[in-house]
């Protein structure tokens, strides 16, 4: 029988988190067989710059983790356009598209998430987009022209983003978000407003609260009987969990693949790591998919440890970053709680706010203070019991708030 460190692991998706979880395993001691399938053509790569610099920048830096040759060196199996599409639990085997088998003793699930469709538009004849892999990126940048009007469906980080790049290329940008401000699951309102203020600084046009009814060649059509003319779609309407497979072996859902705090599904030596998973977050009281690049990247790491059976539970607060235009914003743990403290740090367009629920502090937001973020993180790591209106005051230091924990 193999050891922990010799049993053969095969790594579902060959994103971040795939890339991630190979690299950990083999720099943790792991001598076992290492495979990574990945449904892309393309070694590890790191998506945020997909939606900012690979579309904007005249040369902009390569996005993959490591150089084409690093997995090889790491004697890890990548197999790239290689997906797994069936599954033999008993046998311990998957079937790659193709007919080829590969055998494992553990297996981990990184398949991340696809975006979700918007088919009217698609069968409309405008150009319709959607972002999430290289080619992705590559096909937008190509379309994204000065003086293009870009109708961008849904309003959250990534089409933001997006919207961003596209003003910075010269192009026309509306936002249309069903919902009647933007981010409402993941930013408090004072947020939600001043990035609709600081996107139509730049001539950004916002329709919110209307959703697409109908699409022609030319245009979009909305719920309340408004149209949009448009020479192209951007569709970001959020993204459903790569499950298929999980689902074949009885570990995952619609919703994603549920996991306890060490990585490991329902179903014996079967794990998830990173978008797909399904997490408890005590700062938000019940279990999400957490999308985000930090997650990933650590979850996915911490995963790797419980494989060989070290069993770490992951107990990181939930963290994320955006760049759109000069402005620099961070959210960590559950920014939209029960209790909202907006603090003003000046005339800058810098502040932040505190996020609570029975008086703890589970999530915070910055917006141009990046310094104050690394504090705020500390706290909400331990849902810290702060004065609010402590919080509130821009002279109160907030590393100081850590004895009141």
């Amino acid at each position: 029988m193999p050891t922990e460190f010799e049993t053969r692991i095969v790594i579902v998706g060959a994103g971040q988190a795939g890339g991630c979880a190979a690299e950990a395993l083999r720099k943790g001691g792991h001598r076992g067989v290492i495979t990574l399938l990945g449904a892309e053509p393309h070694a590890p790569y790191e998506r945020p710059p997909l939606s900012k610099a690979m579309l904007t920048d005249a040369e902009p830096q390569s996005p993959f983790m490591r150089a084409e040759d690093y997995w090889s060196e790491l004697d890890v199996q990548l197999l790239a356009g290689k997906p797994a599409v069936a599954c033999d639990i008993k046998a311990r085997r998957v079937v790659l598209q193709g007919g080829d088998e590969i055998s494992f003793d553990k297996l981990l699930f990184a398949t991340g998430a696809i975006p979700r469709r918007l088919a009217l538009v698609e069968r409309s004849g405008l150009p319709t987009f959607y972002l999430r892999t290289l080619e992705d990126s590559q096909a937008l940048r190509s379309a994204l022209k000065p003086n293009t009007r870009v109708a961008l469906v849904g309003g959250g980080v990534i089409g933001l983003e997006v919207a961003a790049s596209a003003i910075k290329l010269g192009s026309q940008v509306t936002v249309i978000e069903a919902l009647d401000r933007l981010l409402v699951r993941a930013l408090p309102e004072a947020v939600s407003n001043y990035l609709v203020a600081l996107h139509e600084s730049r001539g950004v046009k916002f329709r919110l609260g209307v959703s697409v009814q109908a699409a022609d060649a030319s245009g979009l059509v909305l719920s309340d009987g408004s149209r949009v003319e448009a020479d192209m779609v951007v569709v970001g309407i959020g993204t459903a969990p790569c499950t298929e497979l999980a689902k074949s072996i009885g570990a995952g859902s619609d919703d994603g693949i549920t996991v306890d705090a060490c990585g490991a599904t329902s179903v014996t030596d079967v794990f998830a790591a990173g978008d797909v998973a399904i997490q408890f977050s005590r700062w938000h009281g019940r279990r999400l998919r957490i999308e985000s690049w930090a997650n990933a990247q650590n979850h996915a790491i911490a995963i790797a440890s419980n494989m060989m059976s070290q069993r770490i539970e992951y107990t990181a607060a939930p963290w994320f970053w955006s760049d759109q235009y000069d402005m620099h914003l961070q959210v960590v743990g559950d920014a939209t709680g029960d209790t909202i403290v907006v603090r003003s740090l000046g005339d800058e367009g810098r502040f932040a706010t505190f996020s609570l629920r029975d008086g703890a502090l589970v999530g915070g937001a910055t917006v141009r203070c990046p310094k104050d973020m690394a504090a705020i993180r500390r706290l909400v790591a331990v849902c810290a019991h702060v004065n609010p209106e402590d919080l509130e005051n821009p002279a109160f230091d907030l590393r100081r708030a850590q004895a009141l924990t």
